[in-house]
């Protein structure tokens, strides 16, 4: 049987976007597991991705409500990544559209005012956030935003198995040692 969700992929890969690792249960954070829990949560999904065709190599960690912080990996999995030669991508802006699924616009479109680029979390989920999608992107193309699929040099502190930015912030345990 295929996996659920492969017909996603395969439209999503069709339709030109990049699809990346984002674990395999969604459930705990990776700096918040054991190393062999952690790296399976990685390992499963890359071999159904694998699988699917997907030749991209990118991590979003899951950081619970959009928290960034030492919860998000674990040395394994920065070990694994590097191996791998994964790119870790991080986020900057979370407007909370699975909380509050008709107020998140305002507040995505007043938060990516803020910064030159941003990295928008938005969730796909059964709670109506995504019929304001439509709106969000009309509004942010009025405003003159460009939508490209790269990402911000401060968001991915990982890129293509290597270390770019210190990492102490992200991983549990918080040592300098995956630094290098």
């Amino acid at each position: 049987s295929t996996p659920a969700g492969s017909q996603v992929v395969a439209d999503c890969i069709a339709a030109g976007h990049r699809v990346g690792n984002h674990t395999w249960s969604h459930h705990t954070p990776l700096g918040e597991l054991d190393a062999a829990t952690a790296t399976d949560e990685l390992e499963r999904t890359h071999a159904v991705l694998q699988g699917l065709g997907v030749a991209d190599r990118l991590f979003r960690p899951f950081g619970r409500a959009g928290h960034i912080g030492t919860h998000l990996l674990n040395p394994a999995v920065v070990a694994w990544l590097q191996a791998h030669a994964y790119s870790c991508v991080l986020w900057n802006s979370v407007p909370g559209d699975w909380r509050d699924p008709d107020g998140w616009c305002d507040r995505a479109l007043a938060d990516v005012r803020t910064r030159a680029w941003s990295v928008v979390v938005l969730h796909d989920l059964p709670t109506g956030a995504m019929r304001h999608l439509d709106a969000f992107i009309t509004q942010l193309e009025e405003q003159g935003a460009e939508f490209v699929q790269d990402f911000p040099p401060d968001c991915v502190p990982i890129e293509t198995g290597n270390v770019v930015l210190p990492l102490s912030g992200y991983v549990a345990g918080g040592s300098s040692e995956i630094d290098r």
